[in-house]
């Protein structure tokens, strides 16, 4: 079937036949679906789908939107739908450490981050050669505790500009303020390492190294006002034994921190997240 692929994105209270509805309708619309995902939590009572379908050159997404929105109502569902080739625009935040940016750019520049990049933000200088060798506007914002403020209002300003649909913060050392993150939920996506709460302030694997940890991780998670306790969207890990120095152990974590945060950052662009309270339902 040729034409464009669309996905569907839907969240609903968990009920018999939503998954036969859904189908039913995409199926009488002569829709093909290409790849479908479904869960109902029993804990929550919440059910999500997600699908990704292949609609003929005479489809009129109007047409499927008004017959859909019907559906909706007859099952209190929240729901979109998008082009799949209309990628949502994010904006990138980092300060000095360049490890998870530099994967988000290369994803980029393959075609396979699954969202497009606006521009890319930092407090220091350090990043301004990796946007102008990928052709990308970088602006510079600096931040200390007299200018947060005006420099919170200026982030709001090229959000808006530059028409970001979310942002990252690819190791962006500031922690934002309670407005702003209540202003960006579900839309600002973090990486941490998994050392917290255990091994907070500075050089965490030093701590851990100390410690003798036989795992070190990162996780990628929502911005909340609660820091670094929004709901999770990505996790990974690798083994530690005591024949590895803070050094090697933090290039480890260097990894595990961009290979997570590009796993989020492509999850969202795709809308295969879904917050369920403080959790996340996630459709990889």
């Amino acid at each position: 079937m040729s034409g464009k692929a669309y996905i569907l994105r839907a969240a609903a209270p968990d009920a018999i036949g939503i998954v036969a509805d859904v189908a039913t309708y995409l199926a009488q619309a002569g829709l093909n679906v290409l790849e479908s995902q479904d869960f109902g939590d029993a804990e929550t009572g919440r059910f999500f789908i997600w699908a990704e379908f292949a609609a003929p050159e005479a489809f009129n997404p109007a047409t499927f939107e008004a017959g859909f929105a019907d559906l909706a109502r007859k099952r209190e569902m929240d729901w979109s739908l998008r082009p799949k080739k209309d990628e949502p625009r994010a904006l990138i935040l980092v300060s000095k450490g360049d490890h998870c940016l530099n994967d988000l750019l290369y994803r980029h520049r393959r075609g396979q981050l699954g969202a497009e990049i606006s521009a890319i933000v930092s407090n220091h200088e350090d990043a301004r050669w990796l946007a102008e060798r990928h052709d990308l506007p970088f602006h510079h914002v600096p931040v200390t505790a007299e200018t947060k403020t005006k420099a919170e209002d200026q982030l709001r300003q090229l959000i808006s500009q530059t028409g970001s649909d979310f942002v990252v913060l690819a190791r962006y050392m500031q922690v934002l303020s309670d407005d702003l993150c209540r202003e960006l939920a579900g839309r600002c996506i973090n990486i941490h390492h998994s050392f917290l709460p255990s091994f907070k302030g500075a050089k965490p694997y030093h701590q851990a190294h100390k410690r003798g940890v036989k795992l070190i991780g990162a996780s990628a998670h929502y911005v909340t006002a609660d820091l670094d306790e929004g709901p999770i969207i990505a996790q990974d890990v690798a083994p530690i034994d005591h024949r590895m120095k803070a050094a090697r152990m933090a290039e480890i974590g260097r990894d595990i921190e961009a290979r997570v945060l590009t796993r989020a950052v492509t999850a969202h662009a795709e809308g295969r997240v879904f917050l369920n309270g403080i959790r996340t339902v996630v459709f990889e």
